[in-house]
């Protein structure tokens, strides 16, 4: 698995598109665009998927849960996708999301919520990836 996190408006997209360029065809799935959570991945038929809007999806989970049930989902979304990826040797999964988690605290208690699950979220992204890339301004910094 393959992470991708910067801010918004920061190229994520774009940077993945380039640096797709030769892997062949893909399926991408955007919170942005209004798809749910993935919670299986096996009846895509395609060798590399992309997931973007990791934050929306824990904002959808941080609405209907608490947080402990909220990252208990996750984790078993996240075990799923690792388990699809290693189904076969050409299965490549790329996951971006915006970091949320820096700057002011939010105010309202929903929002501080969603901030820390999705760091938590983001957390456990980057400890189970082969490689993590932060984009900031188009730029990539390989982390891991």
């Amino acid at each position: 698995m393959h992470f991708i996190i910067g801010g918004a408006f920061n190229g994520k997209r774009a940077w993945v598109k380039n640096t797709l360029k030769g892997f062949g065809q893909d399926h991408w799935l955007s919170a942005y665009d209004n798809n749910s959570l993935p919670l299986n991945l096996l009846e895509i038929d395609q060798d590399v998927i992309i997931l973007e809007g990791v934050e929306m999806w824990v904002k959808e989970l941080t609405v209907e849960y608490d947080a402990d049930k909220c990252r208990e989902i996750w984790k078993k979304c996240l075990a799923n996708w690792l388990s699809w990826e290693r189904g076969t040797v050409k299965r490549k999964l790329i996951v971006i999301g915006t970091d949320i988690t820096k700057g002011i605290v939010p105010l309202e208690a929903e929002n501080r919520v969603w901030r820390d699950v999705t760091g938590w979220a983001f957390q456990d992204i980057s400890a189970r990836s082969e490689k993590v890339d932060v984009i900031w301004y188009g730029l990539n910094q390989t982390i891991k």
